[in-house]
């Protein structure tokens, strides 16, 4: 197994970058002789940190690095230094959902041993990091084959600036005319996701990935979740959601939920893949 810390000048965000990798060992045993010929392949996950964090954040307060070894998934974990994962949201301009979606996959393509396939590659979240999986998964549907959206609804909805959001999502659940509902010019629409997210799912795709949410008894977002839940549920988007009581916004939480994601939730095949399995 092997934890990767790299540094490089990001064409799309215009500055230098932190991105941590995981790569799982192959699995031995002593005295065996190797099963499997050519060199293997990984699933995916892209897995993005909170508010206030960095690409580190799920080595040093989670156990990830041991659940991506157990399961033979590789990981990837960019900085997004509060941009919300968005294109052109910091004053610097940097371009971090292009990044996520289109630079940082080619690049970790052309050096890490990753499958390509869509059911191979999984996009997940916390807080923050939700909003920024949850656009992506809808936005970049072909690139995912499944999203864990942990501790948020994926949308921003409880800073000040947000009532636009919440308002919306409220109106449709109690299925309310939207068609003219005013749009405040200043409404970052691609921070809060609400609008986009109504268009796409009004248009009745189905070739979304599957979505588990989850989020904490305790958590001061609960409410915030639960109209994000109601709305997608409204609109027929197919997803799954977990309650855990005791548990607030904190890492405890968190790791757990990965565990149980990449144990039991995410169709993983739990081991590399190789060559002739494709043949």
């Amino acid at each position: 197994m092997a934890v990767l810390h790299l540094n490089y000048l990001s064409k799309a965000l215009g500055l230098q970058t932190n991105v941590s990798v995981i790569i799982p060992a192959k699995p031995f045993t002593f005295g065996e002789a190797p099963k499997h010929k050519g060199k293997p392949e990984y699933q995916v996950l892209w897995l993005l940190h909170g508010g206030g964090g960095d690409d580190q954040d799920y080595v040093n307060f989670s156990n990830i690095v041991r659940y991506a070894d157990e399961n033979q998934i590789a990981v990837v974990m960019p900085s997004d230094q509060n941009a919300f994962y968005t294109d052109g949201f910091l004053p610097n301009g940097g371009n971090y959902f292009t990044f996520v979606t289109e630079e940082l996959v080619k690049m970790c393509r052309s050096i890490f041993p990753f499958s390509k396939k869509r059911e191979d590659n999984f996009i997940a979240g916390l807080s923050m990091g939700s909003g920024g999986a949850m656009k992506c998964a809808v936005l970049h549907p072909e690139l995912y084959g499944g999203a864990l959206i942990m501790s948020g609804g994926g949308m921003r909805l409880h800073r000040p600036n947000d009532v636009w959001a919440k308002e919306f999502l409220q109106k449709v659940v109690s299925n309310e005319d939207v068609s003219d509902y005013p749009d405040p010019e200043d409404y970052k629409r691609d921070v809060n996701m609400a609008l986009p997210i109504y268009n796409i799912l009004k248009e009745g795709k189905t070739d979304l990935p599957k979505f588990w949410f989850t989020c904490g008894g305790d958590d001061f977002l609960l409410s915030d979740v639960k109209l994000c839940l109601d709305f997608y549920e409204f609109m027929g988007l197919p997803l799954y959601y977990e309650e855990v009581p005791g548990y607030k916004h904190e890492w405890d939480f968190w790791d757990l939920t990965l565990k149980k994601a990449l144990k039991e939730w995410l169709p993983l095949r739990h081991s590399a893949i190789y060559p002739e399995e494709e043949a």
